[in-house]
This record gives C-alpha cells, structure tokens and sequence, in this order.
C-alpha cells in the first residue's frame, strides 16, 4: 500500500492518455466506493458523475467536437478575478511549453485545447453533476468526493484529469448522457492510464507557500 503523502505528491492532471488500454471495470469501483466516504454537509452526498465508456464514449466525443468547430469557446482568462488571471497565464506556459508548443503558435496551442474535448483519448470520460437547488456549500462535498477520488485512483496507478471546459458545452453532455435538467453540470473528467511518453504527463506545477494561502492566529 503507498504512503498517502507519496499518492497526493504524485498525483497530476495527465493531459494524454492511452486510448487502447483500457481501465479495469473493479478499479473503478474501488476508486469510487472510497470516494463515497467524501464528507458533504448533513451527509447529503450531493455529488453526480456520469461515466461513458466504449461506443457511448465515441458518440460524445463526436458530438464535442462538432459542437466545438461550430462555436469554439472563449477561454483565455475569462471567469477569473483580474488578480488571478496570472496564474492560468503561467500554468498554460508551463503546459504548452512541456508539450513544445511556442507561445505563438496559435495552430498548436488550438490542437492541444481541442484535446480537452476528446478527453485526452481517455478510455473513461466523465461529467460531474449535482443537483440544481444546491449551493456554493454542498458544492464543497462535491470537490471533497472528487479529490477522494484522484487521489483514489492514483494509488490504483490511474491517471486523470478534471476539466471545466467540458462544461461549456451542457446542452451535448445531456443529450449524449442522459443528463437531467435538475442536475448543474459542474465538470468532465478523463480517467485511463497516463501516456508515459507525453511530457506534459510528468509537469509538477508549482504550488504557494503556506503562508500565503494559510492565516496562523494565536494568542
């Protein structure tokens, strides 16, 4: 069994993966029945995750795409408070230039953000839900679930990758998935084995110290 510092030290967000490997159907559920421990508030488990494997996966993929070359999105910066934009700036640096696409390279950096919606060739695509009428609050649970769950299926030397992109598309993911309209879709998620030859796959970005995040009071 590993050593849970070494599981969250060695978890990445694996941006390739190896389409004709598939994932054992029992590491799954594995990963999965842990990830139900995840605390939520009362206990309300309000996490939902839709997961398409096989045909059903290359119908969504199919339906990403089209949906993609008809309205591309506009990423950049958007959503982002002005003090933050920063950091997804030299996050993208970091990836492309792991991947060895220049900073002006605008063909390549568009392929490798088109990737995002074939989910990286993961054999297993997922998308995150939870119900409409709950809040900022029980959205936590959910982050607690899906975190349980990374970590859970790196042990089980699973790579993954949460990707908010999928979700602006929600329209496609309900009609491939069979998604309610009760339920908010929150993320896609690719779970499969990381394409050891990808250099992106081995990136370690760089996280803040502690004090910057974190404020000690005493007395």
């Amino acid at each position: 069994m590993a050593e849970f510092g070494d599981v969250v030290r060695s978890r990445r967000s694996s941006r390739m993966f190896l389409p004709d490997k598939p994932v054992p159907h029992e590491l799954l559920d594995e990963a999965l029945t842990l990830a139900m421990r995840a605390p939520s508030n009362s206990n309300t488990q309000p996490w939902h995750l839709f997961l398409a494997t096989g045909e059903r996966r290359v119908r969504l993929v199919d339906a990403l795409l089209a949906a993609v070359d008809a309205a591309p999105p506009a990423i950049g910066t958007a959503g982002l408070p002005p003090q933050f934009a920063h950091r997804r700036r030299e996050s993208g640096a970091l990836v492309y230039g792991a991947m060895g696409i220049e900073r002006d390279d605008a063909a390549g950096r568009w392929a490798a953000q088109r990737r995002n919606w074939e989910f990286f060739h993961a054999p297993v695509a997922g998308v995150v839900c939870m119900h409409r009428d709950f809040t900022h609050v029980d959205a936590m649970g959910v982050g607690m679930f899906l975190q349980t769950l990374l970590l859970a299926l790196t042990e089980r030397g699973l790579g993954s990758c949460v990707q908010v992109s999928i979700s602006f598309y929600p329209d496609v993911l309900r009609e491939q998935l069979d998604i309610p309209d009760d339920l908010t879709i929150l993320c896609g998620m690719s779970i499969g084995y990381a394409d050891p030859q990808f250099a992106a796959n081995h990136l370690d970005t760089p996280r803040n110290p502690i004090g910057e995040n974190v404020v000690f009071l005493q007395d």
